[in-house]
């Protein structure tokens, strides 16, 4: 779920051009994989022979076997290792995850819009000096990259071009990493599920009849399979966090100000923050450190967190959702055994009532959240003349969100935002009272694709949304960092993310928590079926 503020500029160009489905991407049979070890001593075998500068062409060419896999276990930081010491080069690593996206993307539809031949010649042009030079990477579709095609998920925008990329984007990209394509996102990242008509369903590599939540699912599923070892992701309700815990990966959501702008028109109640989902905490805290706003933030910079603390932290801890009903009893099964996981490595466990009036917190958060959906309803009939249901531009989720802001009445959006402004300034004082707040991430594992589409009739699908989505929303409104961590599996092989959350500004802290996790349980070496190593 994604906040829209700031999208709203590029939808007077949707009447231009007309989209249809994107097909999905053809799927290659490789072999497979071969160890990195074997991999390192054919190239030193090739050395000084002819066929080293076949080799350095990249892994284009060379047996699929050998293209698929010496990189693909390796996070961000450990592959732009191998580039800085000059053990490979950005067009082997660009060029082997693009035979992972070819292999495996047909069934996970995670890549949306491909930009392979630009990326091969930025490789082919060098590394840089940036601490993630030669890496690939995924721009999740509701972000701009300038002159690439961004549908933010909506027929509305099938065709639309950016015409410009955020400070955010600039800085990401400075640090070297190299844009594979668009990952695909649910309608203006409007669900917590990334099932959007016009793009197709994104499945869950460790389930491909799963969800792999929303509203940064494509980035999520292209990173639980291997594609990538991360990618650019955004959360306005839980879009990092949501999909990070469906696809056993790591998701911190920085906190509201931490980081560069985010949008170029940004407006009133925008609680969107960008960052990434990755497989592990270095990643994460690496590009976090070379994206916040270095002076004159809001918070003072994190820096480059490396390791565990050594702080025994005071950690709040709550099941109810915001009804007060428990969630699903795999997922109360998987915290309570986080909670246990803390306790023994000494930190203090404090059960506690969460400072959130449940059902008032819906209601204000779904006016806010239905505010513009209502506003694309008015442009389509505005510039089609029509209702905007005949038009086929929107799907009828977002309808059902425009519809239900529109009955509010005229103070509805202005009673949202001061009842932001508290819940803000209650949650801030909770805070004044323990380090940390461990929460389930969502209600329930996974749900089955279909069981959350937009197309659910409305009341049956707000409904589902409302209980899956419980604990997440409010670190938005209250512009807190959290996080989602990869500790828990059902029995049905599905992960269950535990979500942490601090105060304000307290990035450092979750980070150093996440590590000690980390070393504690650890998840890097658990792979999906459904993956470069495992399919």
């Amino acid at each position: 779920m994604n906040n829209l503020n700031g999208s709203f500029r590029y939808i007077a160009f949707y009447l231009a051009k007309r989209g249809a489905i994107l097909p999905s991407y053809p799927s290659a049979e490789m072999e497979k994989t071969e160890f990195w070890e074997e991999y390192m001593d054919r190239r030193q075998f090739l050395k000084g022979s002819a066929a080293a500068g076949a080799l350095a062409i990249g892994f284009r060419h060379m047996p699929a076997r050998a293209a698929n896999d010496p990189f693909v276990k390796l996070d961000a930081l450990g592959q732009a290792a191998l580039v800085k010491k000059k053990e490979v080069t950005p067009l082997e690593l660009v060029d082997a995850a693009i035979a992972r996206i070819e292999r495996l993307d047909g069934k996970v539809n995670a890549v949306v819009t491909e930009t392979f031949e630009a990326a091969r010649e930025e490789a082919k042009a060098g590394a840089g000096e940036g601490a993630f030079a030669g890496v690939p990477y995924l721009l999740k579709d509701l972000n701009d990259l300038k002159g690439g095609r961004r549908t933010s998920g909506s027929k509305m925008l099938a065709d639309y071009v950016s015409d410009w990329q955020s400070p955010y984007t600039d800085k990401t990209l400075e640090t070297g990493l190299v844009v594979l394509g668009k990952s695909n996102t649910p309608e203006f990242g409007l669900l917590a599920t990334t099932e959007p008509l016009l793009l197709g369903a994104c499945r869950n590599p460790w389930d491909l009849e799963h969800s792999t939540g929303g509203s940064s699912g494509g980035s999520a599923a292209a990173t639980a399979a291997g594609m990538v070892p991360f990618a650019q992701s955004s959360d306005g309700g839980g879009s990092i966090r949501i999909p990070a815990s469906c696809c056993g990966l790591f998701g911190l959501k920085p906190s509201r100000g931490r980081m560069l702008e985010q949008n170029k028109d940004p407006m009133p109640g925008d609680i969107s923050v960008k960052h990434v989902i990755s497989r592990s905490v270095r990643d994460s805290a690496a590009l976090l450190d070379l994206t916040e706003v270095k002076e004159g933030g809001a918070f003072a910079p994190t820096g480059n967190v490396t390791d565990a603390g050594t702080k025994r932290l005071k950690i709040a801890f709550s099941m109810a959702r915001y009804d007060g009903s428990d969630p699903d009893g795999d997922v109360r099964k998987a915290i309570e055994e986080t909670a246990e996981l803390c306790k023994g490595l000494g930190h203090e466990i404090v059960d506690v009532t969460p400072p959130i009036d449940g059902p008032k917190f819906i209601d204000h958060f779904l006016t806010a959240w239905a505010s513009g959906p209502a506003q694309l309803k008015a442009l389509v009939e505005e510039k089609t003349g029509k209702p905007a249901a005949e038009t086929g531009l929107l799907e009828p989720w977002t309808l059902g969100l425009a519809d239900f802001f529109n009955a509010k009445d005229a103070d509805a959006m202005k009673n949202a935002l001061a009842y932001f402004a508290k819940v803000e300034a209650d949650i801030a004082e909770f805070f004044t009272g323990y380090d940390v707040w461990l929460t389930p991430t969502l209600a329930s594992a996974p749900p089955k694709l279909g069981e959350q589409a937009p197309t659910v009739d409305f009341d049956t699908l707000y409904e589902r949304t409302t209980t899956y989505v419980a604990y997440t929303p409010q670190h938005n409104v209250a512009g807190t960092p959290a996080m989602s961590v990869p500790l828990s599996w059902n029995e049905a092989g599905l992960p269950i993310g535990s979500q942490f959350a601090a105060a304000k500004g307290q990035e450092g802290l979750l980070l150093q928590l996440a590590y000690e996790l980390e070393k504690a349980q650890p998840w890097m070496d658990k792979w999906a079926p459904y993956s470069a190593v495992n399919a």
